[in-house]
């Protein structure tokens, strides 16, 4: 069974509860904590990104520098700079952005949604470029083009694409085969456990300098507001804690690593974004990072009354 994770209190009192799982491993892989269904399938969403990654580069797509490897592993908030980044990787193998097989919305971060919406109709102003898995998209497009891969159905589970993504996740994170599903972009997503997705970062993280785990791990350290945007979790959390390596997945996932290969996975049961950054700041204070005022913060953002601060979003306490 799941367990209650973090819990939101306002004015005293215990107004929420999210439960979920979690792992903690030591630098040797083995589990430090393990709490809930830490060995059944979840789908790990965005936090498959730098594994999707690390199949392109094991397949000829040659970024031209870190920032291009990060935006084919971000979940990317459609600011101005992410879509320069996904224009620019699209132009330089020729491809137009009606090739991008992700479905059309609204930049993420609000300012940018609002510059986009000014004076155009919402429903006309959506564009596959803008959803946060264009990078990605464009990355894979180009990996097409590299292999003599079709670059049309590149999303379906039985396209040389995907396969070798598939063959990737497996050798990563050891999982058993099984069914795939669709993730939100509309390309394949593999269930993995949160102890396996672990041990994935852990590799990822500690891996041979040059390699392709190491220079999608490198990339994403050194851009985190790429993989991101402003205020991002991911952004918030690595600028905190030098050397992390993490990524957030929808549906109240995260998983990161330690340049030591101690890593972290977990999964909130209702999905809630407000439960992930106490959660994982705690995570990381149980792990023994350097903790900071930007890690106090993070690990407790307010519950407002009346505009002000009445409450606490928090870890449960004594949990790790």
């Amino acid at each position: 069974m799941s367990v209650e994770l973090v819990e939101v209190v306002r004015s005293g009192f215990r107004e929420c509860v999210h439960r979920g799982s979690l792992v903690i491993l030591d630098p040797d892989g083995e589990p430090a904590v393990a709490l809930g269904e830490v060995h059944l399938p979840i789908y790990p969403r965005s936090t498959n990104k730098p594994m999707q990654a690390i199949t392109l580069l094991r397949n000829g797509f040659e970024p031209i520098d870190e920032a291009e490897t990060a935006i084919a592993t971000a979940s990317h908030h459609g600011e101005p700079d992410h879509i320069a980044l996904v224009r620019r990787l699209l132009d330089r193998f020729g491809l137009t952005e009606d090739r991008l097989a992700c479905p059309p919305d609204l930049p993420y971060a609000e300012r940018a949604r609002a510059e986009v919406l000014a004076g155009h109709d919402p429903a006309e102003a959506a564009r596959s470029i803008y959803m946060n898995c264009s990078g990605k998209h464009a990355a894979m497009l180009a990996t097409c083009l590299i292999n003599g891969w079709p670059t049309t159905g590149y999303p379906d589970p039985a396209h040389p694409l995907q396969q070798a993504v598939t063959a990737t996740i497996a050798d990563l994170t050891g999982e058993p085969e099984t069914d795939l599903g669709i993730d939100g972009c509309g390309l394949p997503i593999v269930p993995v456990s949160l102890t396996n997705l672990a041990r994935a970062y852990a590799e990822i993280a500690t891996a041979t300098p040059g390699s392709p785990e190491r220079r999608v791990a490198d990339a994403v350290r050194a851009h985190p507001r790429v993989i991101s945007g402003t205020d991002g979790p991911d952004l918030l959390t690595m600028r905190a804690t030098p050397g992390l390596l993490c990524k957030i997945g929808a549906d109240g996932v995260h998983a990161g690593a330690l340049p030591d290969g101690r890593a972290f996975a977990y999964k909130i049961d209702d999905g809630h974004d407000r439960a992930r950054m106490p959660l994982t700041q705690a995570i990381l204070h149980h792990m023994g990072v350097d903790w900071t005022d930007a890690h106090a913060e993070l690990a407790a953002p307010p519950v407002l009354g009346g505009g002000a601060r009445v409450g606490v979003v928090r870890a449960i306490p004594g949990l790790l």
